[in-house]
């Protein structure tokens, strides 16, 4: 058998990796190692030398795009299409269950997922009719209070809240939660995961048949996982069948949202006879990069230990600047992009901007309008996520499930139909009182004639109106279906008619939703055997469940350094770095937090290939006030001093410039200093970059937007400060 496809692609780490024993498996696969790859190679390698059948194995991954990267890999190494393998996200493969066993996991066989939004709304509602005053319980907070303990494992009858007011609240909105998403047939992406743990523990028949079907497990992004997804990992596992799991304990940045970096450190331990396996060669970043992340990231204490190297070339120094303030840090990075760019290194969309805080892009969007620097805030709505393309899909789900209240809720008034806030809070409180859908309750409430009749006719109408929708789609394609809803529902006239730029968008965006519903693969095995309106709407909620940007036009790319994990960029910049912004005050305070934020830094330093930069500013205005003599983060004084260039050392000054008397036009005080934005009159903005002399010898320099850096001396510049 002629297996050099499958091994000759690789080093001899990632070799030694894929061909492993059929025994448990951690590979510690550092940044830029090839960790896609070695997953996609033992797949090849299990089917094509061990003769295992592609449908007995179990790949898990975090994104819907890195389960098709990895399913097109295999296919194109195989030779031929694995429609039935299973491939997916952690949610994916547990809808794919529920489906398969609705009955035994005591659900609906027309059950819908709840998308972050709908699961907001609900709880909200939740809130409003137990009389609470959502100031005090904010439905954010309720809502991620009930999605942490679900992540646990744990429902709201097992909960203990041991006479604390608070904690016995949120535990009476987890619990009504719970009954009315019973009652409408909905899951949350959390109740996905532990709906299918359950069912697999409390039926032995079916675990023992997927126990016997999926004889390899295989993981990617180990570190990433939380409590219940590898509850159900183990439990897939059971002792027989060898776990290949592929993670990075230097990359693991999720903790906040429940990412548990002990299940990669307690892997050993939980799985017996485990080989290790290390890759530390990066394909992707240049060796001073790599030395500089290898030099920073060993000041974690509890590490897995590996060293990032590469046979690419050495690569320039690390770049620094220490800006005067926010608005000279976004200038600086604008004019290094535009360097950049000219001198043909590479295009804008190869150019990231990474930041702690997303309110940290404010000034960099400015400063980019302003220079004419075409930029994208990577992680913005997606596609799905878009108000019209939910309404659209909304109107399918009610007309596929007229039980499916949240759906109800959001399209029965859109476009605006006479239904108001006052009567859905009647039908509201007659489908809890009587424990009905919104559905049942507003026939309840036509037939007893509870209604005023202009209220009741709306509401007759809309009722009548999707009764006739549901028959006039049936029988049609999927993209007919839903071009027929968005003509018959007055959603196109709708946006079409407000003739605004953002109208405009809405309506392209319909029109595209009926352009995806055309190209929707149907024989993806996620949707086997369902209806191609109920996978269609299935496919929607998971990709709106990601959080994962779009694919971007030739713009920088503005983004937070979470956001930045698994991308890779020739030009990166890691703008505020400052101790209280990065690390975070927040950090401090615990040894974990602060290992956390320095593997965050890691993740950011190994995003680069070619060129990396810091910057941070001395004086940055922060929660309404400015803050002086910013201290230079902690996490630049650990990295080797030899690699880095400083492109303008920290100003020695005792005191802020601004604090002296200096005359601005003869004979008056313009407390004009280091840092701040002034105007010319012939020169336009600019900011002050020094400053020197004293009375009417004294000197600034000031580097101006269009003009660039000119001394002036200050009692005939006549500059205006700007505030």
């Amino acid at each position: 058998m002629d297996v050099s496809p499958i091994l000759d692609p690789l080093n001899e780490a990632q070799r030694a990796a894929v061909t492993s024993e059929d025994v448990p498996a951690l590979v510690i696969a550092g940044a830029g190692s090839g960790k896609t790859r070695v997953l996609v190679h033992r797949i090849a390698w299990l089917c094509e030398v061990h003769s295992v059948s592609p449908f007995s194995v179990l790949a898990v991954t975090f994104t819907n795009k890195a389960a098709a990267e990895m399913r097109a890999r295999v296919e194109s190494l195989l030779k031929h299409a694995l429609g039935g393998m299973w491939i997916g996200t952690f949610h994916g493969i547990s809808h794919r269950l529920l489906r398969a066993h609705w009955q035994e996991a005591g659900l609906k066989e027309n059950f819908q997922i709840l998308d972050s939004d709908d699961q907001l709304r609900l709880v909200k509602r939740i809130i409003q009719d137990m009389g609470l005053d959502d100031s005090r319980w904010p439905p954010k907070q309720a809502r991620g209070y009930i999605n942490a303990r679900k992540e646990e494992g744990l429902r709201a009858g097992q909960l203990q809240h041991r006479n604390d007011p608070a904690a016995r609240q949120l535990v009476r909105i987890y619990t009504a939660y719970e009954q009315e998403c019973e009652r409408t047939a909905s899951v949350d992406f959390a109740e996905l995961l532990l709906r299918s743990l359950e069912l697999l523990q409390q039926n032995q028949e079916i675990l023992d048949h997927y126990r016997r079907k999926f004889r390899h497990i295989l993981v990617d992004e180990f570190q990433d996982t939380n409590a219940i997804q590898y509850a159900w990992l183990r439990t897939f596992a059971g002792e027989e069948n060898p776990v290949f799991a592929v993670g990075d304990d230097d990359q693991s940045i999720y903790g906040w949202r429940g990412a548990r970096i002990e299940n990669l450190h307690n892997f050993e331990r939980d799985y017996r006879n485990t080989q290790l396996f290390r890759l530390e060669q990066n394909y992707r970043s240049t060796n001073t990069i790599l030395s500089v992340a290898n030099a920073l990231i060993d000041n974690n204490r509890e590490r897995m230990g590996k060293k990032l190297w590469t046979e690419g070339v050495t690569g320039d120094p690390v770049c620094l600047y220490a800006a005067f303030n926010e608005q000279d840090e976004a200038r600086f990075v604008a004019e290094r992009i535009r360097q950049w760019v000219e001198a043909g290194h590479s295009r804008r969309d190869d150019i990231a901007v990474l930041y702690r805080s997303n309110a940290q892009s404010r000034v960099f969007e400015e400063v980019f309008i302003s220079h004419s620097v075409p930029y994208r805030v990577y992680g913005g709505l997606r596609f799905f996520e878009r108000a019209e393309i939910r309404d659209a899909l909304a109107y399918l789900r009610l007309a596929r499930n007229p039980d499916d209240d949240p759906s109800f809720e959001r399209v029965v008034n859109v476009p605006s139909r006479g239904i108001g806030q006052r009567t859905m809070a009647l039908v509201r409180e007659r489908a809890v009182r009587n424990r009905v859908t919104l559905w049942k309750a507003a026939e309840e409430m036509l037939q007893s004639r509870s209604l005023t009749t202009r209220a009741a006719h709306a509401l007759e109408r809309f009722l009548q109106f999707m009764s006739t929708l549901e028959e006039e789609i049936r029988a049609l394609v999927l993209d007919a279906q839903i071009d027929h809803i968005l003509r018959s529902t007055g959603l196109m006239s709708h946006h079409g008619r407000e003739g605004s730029e953002k109208a405009k968008s809405r309506v392209e965006n319909l029109k595209e939703l009926v352009v995806t519903a055309r190209s929707f693969d149907l024989d993806n095995e996620l949707y086997k055997e369902m209806l191609p309106a109920d996978a269609f709407l299935v496919h929607a909620a998971l990709e709106a469940g990601e959080g994962q940007g779009a694919i971007w036009e030739d713009c920088v790319q503005l983004m937070t350094l979470h956001a930045a994990k698994g991308l890779e960029f020739a030009l990166v910049f890691i703008v505020g770095m400052e101790e209280g912004l990065f690390p975070s005050d927040m950090s401090k305070e615990e040894p974990g937090r602060l290992e956390e934020e320095r593997r965050l830094c890691y993740v950011g330093i190994t995003r680069a290939r070619e060129q990396l930069v810091f910057t941070y500013a001395e004086s940055r205005r922060r929660y309404g006030a400015d803050s002086y003599y910013n201290s230079p983060s902690r996490f630049i004084g650990e990295l080797p001093p030899e690699l880095i260039a400083e492109v303008r050392p920290r100003a020695m000054v005792s005191t802020p410039v601004r604090t002296r008397s200096m005359p601005g036009r003869p004979g008056q005080n313009s407390g004009i200093g280091v840092g701040d934005s002034v105007v010319h009159a012939k020169f336009g903005r600019g900011v002050v970059l020094d400053c020197e002399g004293a009375g009417s010898n004294a000197r600034v320099q000031v580097n101006f937007e269009r003009e660039g850096s000119k001394w002036l001396v200050l009692a005939y510049a006549n500059l205006d400060k700007l505030v």
